[in-house]
């Protein structure tokens, strides 16, 4: 699997198509809007800049990993030579399947069709595509250039060959891989998302507030981040969209989303990437404030 392709451009897409060309990989990098795939670009340039800093890569191999990458707001165009393509677009199951469908009928015959989903049924995925053996999850952590861990999600119908195939890249370009089965939320979610949730519960009900939560939890578990400062990080509609996976596929109460986090989303109170959830977030502005309707 030498020839990459990546749908979408946004946070994951960008960390995935970095991480991909960091390491020998051609890669094509794909969005509907070419001003996403400019932004990403410009994002992928910023933190090559934080590796040579650090003296982690030299600036030659900055320029090289950046002519590596190609983009496209054609996605047939975009795939016709791949042999791997991972989709990395919004949390959603219908636009997932209307990329796969499209997927099965532009790439090549022999690519593997891989998804970034966090939560979504991969057999779901591949059930609409005529290649369900080829398709496979490949649940990279964000920020991808930084966390090793790519959870392997087979699907009802994904191969031995594919799974193999995507374990050995994950380990060739410098990533953990670990195989799990596909059930909603996997392992990763199935258990960080219910964390979350109650954390989230915990401060509908008034037990803490939000720097309190945090800070029992990075002082008391040695988490490196609170899960309200994590939840804004992961983006609040993503937690959501996730616990809603949980919810409708294990059919049990202990998923169903907190409220809060309901009416936060509604609102448009989504983290980081709006600049308000549990925290606000100023751009190049490393300090946290709590939000306002939390003070």
């Amino acid at each position: 699997m030498k020839k990459i392709s990546v749908i979408g451009a946004g946070q994951m897409g960008n960390g995935i198509a970095h991480v991909l060309a960091q390491n020998d990989h051609p890669v094509t990098l794909i969005d509907i809007a070419q001003a996403n795939l400019d932004k990403a670009l410009t994002t992928i340039s910023r933190n090559l800049d934080r590796q040579v800093a650090k003296e982690l890569l030299t600036a030659t191999d900055k320029q090289a990993t950046l002519d590596r990458i190609a983009t496209s707001t054609d996605l047939a165009k975009g795939v016709e030579h791949a042999d791997l393509v991972v989709e990395a677009a919004t949390e959603n199951v219908d636009l997932k399947l209307k990329i796969f469908r499209d997927l099965d009928a532009a790439a090549p015959e022999g690519c593997i069709l891989a998804t970034n989903t966090s939560s979504i049924s991969i057999t779901r995925i591949a059930a609409v595509t005529k290649r369900p053996g080829q398709v496979i999850g490949m649940h990279f952590m964000n920020p991808v250039p930084v966390m090793k861990l790519v959870e392997v999600i087979r699907g009802y119908d994904t191969t031995d060959m594919v799974t193999t195939a995507v374990v050995d890249l994950s380990k060739a370009i410098g990533k953990v891989p670990v195989t799990v089965n596909d059930y909603a939320g996997f392992v990763a979610n199935r258990i960080l998302m219910p964390m979350i949730n109650e954390a989230i519960q915990t401060l509908w009900q008034g037990v803490g507030g939000v720097e309190e939560i945090d800070t029992i939890m990075k002082l008391g578990m040695a988490h490196p981040m609170g899960p309200l400062q994590l939840a804004d990080f992961i983006g609040l509609d993503t937690c959501l969209a996730i616990l809603r996976v949980l919810h409708d596929g294990l059919g049990e109460p202990k998923y169903a989303p907190c409220p809060l986090l309901v009416q936060m989303v509604t609102s448009g109170k989504l983290g980081a990437k709006s600049g308000e959830g549990f925290y606000t977030h100023t751009p190049g502005n490393k300090d946290l404030a709590v939000a306002p309707a939390f003070r």
